[in-house]
């Protein structure tokens, strides 16, 4: 029987395979991807990759990044990435994610809406019919006044309780802020209501909500490897309008 380690490798290794020479590669974080990064540097250090760089999506990804000699570029220096390959917590039928118990949500949202295309990396157990039933929803928040946000964010459902460290002391993101986690018995009812409502709050910074983001979900199981894509995403030219359709949202 193949275990979960195995079947993360697998599907990380297969998501590798959409870099191709010359791409800006935007590089999620968590204990999925790393196996992708892996497999990047192992390319460009036998050549199989030439002239890829990455924008890492947290400090540790970045430190990971340098030991295997992935160069690495800003979004200051490149605004559009050719492609973003990350993990996720939890995926849905719509291929709508929860990110973020990883940490690093907030840098991993700004990374991945710039990414023509954009990779998830999943083992089977992160398929769900409904986000939020598997595990809670990260909410980055302010330091200032995080209590009130964890009693607001209550207010909608939820058990909100601040992530904190082994010791018990607070989770501190790469971006100086805090993570609230939010239980929703029963899962989210309506992510995209919730992902309006959360946007709204002063303090509440980013959510772990990554809706009509992902392009492409590798999930290995243990009958193989599988890529869904998103319906009437079939060429570039779909992928570029879903962008441009999602920017002009954000814009209203």
């Amino acid at each position: 029987m193949k275990t979960q380690v195995t079947l993360k490798k697998q599907a990380a290794e297969r998501a590798a395979g959409f870099v191709q020479n010359g791409m800006v590669v935007g590089l999620g974080t968590g204990s999925t991807v790393v196996y992708a990064t892996d497999k990047i540097g192992a390319l460009l250090a036998s050549g199989g990759l030439r002239n890829v760089v990455g924008v890492p999506t947290s400090e540790g990804t970045a430190r990971h990044a340098r030991s295997l000699d992935i160069p690495l570029t800003t979004l200051v220096e490149h605004p559009v990435l050719d492609l973003v390959i990350d993990g996720a917590d939890e995926v849905d039928p719509h291929l709508d994610l929860i990110k973020g118990l990883g940490g690093a949500l907030l840098r991993e949202k700004i990374v991945g809406i710039t990414a023509r295309r954009y990779v998830v990396v999943v083992d089977e157990s992160k398929l769900v019919e409904r986000l939020g039933t598997k595990g809670p929803l990260p909410v980055e928040v302010t330091q200032f006044a995080w209590e009130a946000h964890a009693r607001w964010l209550a207010t909608l459902g939820c058990r909100a309780e601040l992530r904190r460290e082994a010791d018990g002391s607070a989770y501190v993101t790469d971006n100086s802020n805090y993570i609230i986690h939010c239980t929703f018995p029963g899962g989210i009812m309506d992510a995209a209501k919730l992902a309006r409502t959360l946007g709204q709050r002063p303090g509440v910074l980013e959510h772990g909500l990554f809706l009509d983001m992902a392009t492409d979900v590798v999930v290995a199981g243990r009958d193989g490897v599988h890529i869904l894509t998103r319906p009437g995403l079939a060429n570039d030219s779909a992928i570029h309008s879903v962008r441009r359709r999602r920017n002009a949202d954000d814009a209203d």
